[in-house]
């Protein structure tokens, strides 16, 4: 999974992408300091894996990872080339969501590039930006298609929903809201890749007093909650300098430092979550003397296609999926004695796997 951060100069982008990563994207009180996209990789934190290691003593644990892409903090009219331009539009494209990180606090001593903190207003200068920098790649899609449209039914189709998604666009809407027709139209609408047609985790930056409540009695959190409801996104709340604080701890100090603060989990758990939920996946495990285990698939996927993710081969020579739950392996202490109880389930093609199911793949090739 690829997550792409954004957000205005100074919200707290970077200091975020730093706790999320411990990658050091330098991070500094003015707009721009992160000239190139910085790029890190964090393993998807699941006791599971842990907890099955122990189960079979094995040489090593994968976890699921998730890549995060820092991009230079946009302002108003980057899509033009103002700031750095719209060279990091292109770098959100690759990504499967982008996290939106608003500024929810007030502190005088950071300067805000409006020069006032108003969560909506900031939203509103980003989703145009991204609005901009789609209309670019449909206005280039359509002169293309519009040629050939006079001989060719299908690119005259396209040419005519490029005309209505276009008058989308120009009336502020997102992508992710226009409805395509058929499944000609939702093709087409697929292959553009489009910024605002990407899933988006709203990422409020508050202050330390406004984490208690999870920013309950924050206004400019309560804001951006009722704006992301209306366009189906999630949002989490997160404080990007302790995020930072706690990055440099180890994990019993971390544990410690987050019962002080009354808090359940760190904003990283937080996102992972939200991130998850949004894009409708889950982890299936794998466990074994040599290594346990996640995979990360979308929901509803099944057992073919999730041996896939391991290799082709296991697709392609498909037999049969031996499946525990996690929960009762560890109940019963071993796979034979979960077999035992009959709690191991032989599934075949047509099993949806589950969160937190262990798979042992027979294949043939």
């Amino acid at each position: 999974m690829k997550l792409g951060i954004v957000g205005l100069p100074n919200v707290g982008k970077s200091t975020l992408f730093n706790s999320l990563t411990k990658a050091g994207a330098e991070s500094a009180n003015y707009p721009f300091c992160t000239i190139d996209p910085n790029i890190g990789v964090v393993a998807v934190p699941d006791e599971r894996l842990d907890l099955l290691a122990k189960l079979y003593d094995s040489e090593k644990i994968t976890p699921a990872v998730i890549e995060f892409v820092d991009i230079a903090g946009l302002v108003k009219g980057a899509s033009k080339g103002e700031g750095l331009g719209n060279q990091f539009l292109a770098n959100i494209r690759e990504v499967d969501a982008i996290v939106h990180v608003v500024r929810c606090f007030d502190n005088s001593n950071i300067i805000h590039v409006d020069g006032s903190v108003n969560p909506l207003r900031d939203i509103e200068t980003i989703n145009l930006e991204l609005i901009f920098s789609d209309l670019e790649i449909l206005e280039r899609r359509y002169a293309k298609a519009i040629k050939v449209a006079r001989n060719d039914k299908a690119y005259a189709k396209e040419c005519a929903m490029i005309e209505r998604l276009k008058a989308h666009l120009e009336e502020g809407k997102m992508a992710k809201t226009f409805e395509t027709e058929d499944d000609d139209e939702a093709a087409f609408f697929a292959s553009y890749n489009l910024l605002t047609a990407k899933p988006t985790i709203f990422a409020a930056n508050v202050n330390e007093d406004s984490l208690a409540d999870d920013g309950a009695s924050n206004d400019y959190v309560k804001a951006v909650r009722e704006y992301a409801k209306s366009e189906n996104s999630e949002v989490f709340v997160i404080c990007a300098q302790i995020e930072q604080e706690m990055a440099e701890l180890d994990d019993e100090e971390k544990k410690m430092f987050l019962e002080d603060l009354g808090l359940k989990e760190s904003g990283l758990e937080k996102l992972i979550k939200a991130s998850y939920s949004l894009l409708g996946l889950i982890s299936y495990l794998t466990a074994g003397p040599t290594e346990t285990r996640a995979w990360t698939i979308t929901k509803g996927t099944k057992a073919p296609q999730a041996a896939g993710k391991i290799h082709s081969d296991f697709e392609r020579g498909f037999i049969k999926a031996e499946v525990v739950n996690y929960q009762n392996l560890l109940d019963c202490g071993s796979y034979a004695g979960a077999k035992e109880k009959g709690l191991v389930g032989i599934e075949g093609k047509d099993y949806v796997v589950k969160d937190g199911d262990v798979i042992l793949f027979r294949f043939n090739v």
